[in-house]
């Protein structure tokens, strides 16, 4: 295939390079690199794993586990859409509460010191060498690996569909959410839009339950509009997708939906 090859070129340079430490655990896994579809899918929340060199950020097992570590489901729906769209996946493996690959570097949300009820007590007053580390060592080869995926298509004179994919607790600080599907968008709207304007079977909103003034739109702001790339930000609720089973089930639900909307938007 055109891109073979692309996968190994993605991949984080884990040499002796400024900052590098070569025991870090990659942040970014492609899977289905060559794959030819229109759209490029994005999991930055995909795991919850929380690397020696790191450290536990001094919490729990079970807060590890819980939601603010990661968005339970939200892989597997991922590769549910993935494989059934033929389209790539890019994803993170490491959780989001050593850097949330969805905030840029400056962002306090970017290693957050509190995550809804919880606190991140090594979080707490971070010098700015960790910092560093861990915006050189997670957040830049993340988005490198984004930015060559999406130049690579581009080059080919294709123009991808950016697509990330989340999921989202369904009680936030004690108030349930009725929203089981949320559709985001940053400046551009055309996907979003076309996406809700079918019946997915689901109770579906548009920016629910965020929005970009939340500042979930930093991988959508980056990676897509700039370039003019049709793009939207999926929040599943994850009660919706609490097993392989629903996970699977989730993504044959909307995949019509998604390929009718990028249709729409051609």
């Amino acid at each position: 295939m055109i891109l073979t090859g692309l996968q190994a070129l993605v991949q984080p340079d884990r040499g002796e390079g400024l900052m590098s430490d070569k025991m870090l655990p990659s942040p970014v896994e492609i899977e289905g690199a060559d794959a030819p579809g229109d759209a490029l899918i994005i999991c930055e929340h995909a795991a919850n794993d929380f690397p020696a060199q790191y450290g536990d950020l001094g919490l729990s097992e079970d807060e590890k586990a819980a939601h603010i570590a990661w968005d339970p489901g939200a892989l597997g729906l991922a590769r549910g859409l993935a494989r059934n769209l033929n389209a790539p996946l890019v994803l993170g493996t490491i959780s989001r509460l050593i850097y949330d690959l969805n905030r840029p570097p400056h962002a306090p949300g970017a290693m957050a010191e509190t995550s809804e009820i919880y606190r991140i007590p090594d979080n707490a007053d971070l010098p700015v060498a960790e910092r560093l580390r861990r915006t050189a060592g997670i957040y830049l080869p993340f988005h490198n690996a984004v930015a060559m995926m999406v130049a690579a298509r581009l080059a080919l004179g294709q123009r991808p569909v950016v697509i990330t994919v989340h999921s989202f607790t369904p009680v936030w600080h004690g108030t349930p959410r009725q929203v089981e599907f949320g559709v985001i968008h940053d400046a551009d709207d055309r996907l979003a839009r076309a996406i809700t304007a079918q019946d997915t079977g689901l109770m579906t909103m548009l920016n629910e339950p965020y929005s970009a003034a939340d500042g979930v739109a930093h991988m959508l702001a980056t990676h897509a509009t700039p370039l003019g790339l049709a793009n939207v930000m999926l929040e599943l609720r994850n009660d919706l997708l609490a097993d392989p089973a629903a996970q699977a089930a989730m993504a044959d639900r909307l995949t019509p939906v998604l390929r009718a909307a990028i249709t729409a938007v051609r």
